[in-house]
């Protein structure tokens, strides 16, 4: 994997660059959407290149190894053959799973004994075995195991916390210096830093993580439940001592405005869930602000869902028909909620880019943030 940093917005530390794959380019700033168990719900592979024009996905190592499982992964010759996806994907390790299954999981020096969400049965994640799965899967990018703390977690705790997951990035690194990649293109790893919203945690671990030298780096343990302000103080933290020259990538955020103001912070890649899964609710993301399909405000309005935006599911279709389809229960509604979130988010970075590269980023997000918070 290559990073080139193209330039930096004068006014803010937002950058433009462009990461090179085996599987394709990436132009950064950039949204991933998020194909947790290798699709992205209610949304085709055809549909998520081409009408959303996502230029890498994400794949979770957690719910992949339950479901298809590596076997089946590895016959088919990894996830880019198995579910027909030609552009690179990065695969989240499984930390956040782990994290989310807090009544189901013990933590341990030699990593975390969990169960399934599907069977009850029991299973062991280790910094070794997670690369390996990791390693099957095939992804372009993929993430060393680390341990979420929840918010708030007491000092101690997180302290505990992030020092073992930096003792657990040195084993990742090891397992992967030898082992080989499963398939015929390279695996990048992308440590994680942690330290809850204490600012010595959250710098040391960015100095330790700095220091191992990896091709990129993420910040992982936000958007758990603190203030925003908090997840930008501490992205701010981050990003002063992380790598100029490597992309930095922010874990599971977010809302369209928190992207720009982490964007204008210096990171460089997001994923979450909200566009798809608020999509499927009837929440739609706009250039005008925030949309509920569902409120009868929009049973009679013919405009299209979002006259500013170039993909064919907002330009097409009209808010009362989309209103209709939701209340209505069709599948449809949320297909076409959906496409429009998340070709609209990665409409948003595409413009954030275009701004950065013509120095006028900084007076464009802040009006644009409060623009997007707007309910309508």
């Amino acid at each position: 994997m290559n990073f080139e940093l193209i330039t930096t917005d004068s006014g803010s530390n937002a950058r433009a660059g462009k990461i090179t794959t085996a599987h394709g380019t990436i132009e950064t700033p950039i949204f991933m959407p998020v194909g947790t168990v290798g699709s992205v719900k209610a949304v085709t592979q055809d549909q998520v290149r081409d009408d959303v024009q996502a230029q890498i996905i994400l794949g979770n190592t957690y719910h992949l190894y339950l479901r298809p499982g590596l076997e089946v992964l590895s016959l088919a010759g990894g996830l880019h053959k198995f579910n027909g996806w030609d552009r690179p994907i990065l695969t989240d390790s499984g930390g956040y799973q782990v994290f989310s299954l807090a009544a189901n999981r013990k933590i341990k020096e030699e990593g975390v004994v969990f169960q399934s969400h599907i069977d009850g049965s029991k299973h062991l994640f280790t910094p070794e075995n997670v690369m390996d799965i990791q390693r099957t899967i095939g992804a372009d990018i993929i993430m060393a195991f680390d341990e979420c703390p929840p918010y708030p977690s007491e000092y101690r705790y997180a302290r505990k916390s992030m020092d073992l997951t930096h003792r657990w990035l040195d084993r990742c690194i090891q397992r992967l210096a030898e082992t080989q990649p499963a398939y015929d293109h390279e695996q990048t790893l992308f440590p994680i830093v942690q330290g809850s919203t204490y600012k010595d945690l959250r710098k040391a671990s960015a100095a330790y993580i700095a220091s191992r030298g990896a091709a990129g780096n993420a910040i992982g343990g936000l958007s758990v439940g603190e203030p925003e302000n908090e997840m930008y103080e501490m992205c701010g933290l981050v990003t002063e001592i992380l790598p100029k020259d490597k992309p930095r990538y922010l874990m599971g955020v977010g809302t369209p405005w928190n992207i720009l103001e982490n964007i204008a912070l210096g990171v460089d890649m997001f994923d979450c869930v909200m566009p798809t899964r608020n999509g499927r609710n009837g929440m739609l993301f706009t250039w005008n602000g925030v949309i509920n399909i569902r409120n009868k405000k929009w049973a009679t309005d013919f405009n299209p869902i979002d006259a500013n935006s170039e993909c064919f599911a907002t330009r097409d279709y009209s808010r009362a028909y989309l209103r209709h389809l939701f209340v209505a229960g069709e599948i449809l509604g949320m297909t076409l909620a959906s496409i429009h979130n998340l070709a609209f988010y990665l409409e948003l970075v595409k413009e954030a880019r275009r701004q950065i590269l013509a120095g006028t980023f900084a007076t464009w997000k802040t009006g644009m943030v409060q623009q997007l918070k707007t309910r309508l």
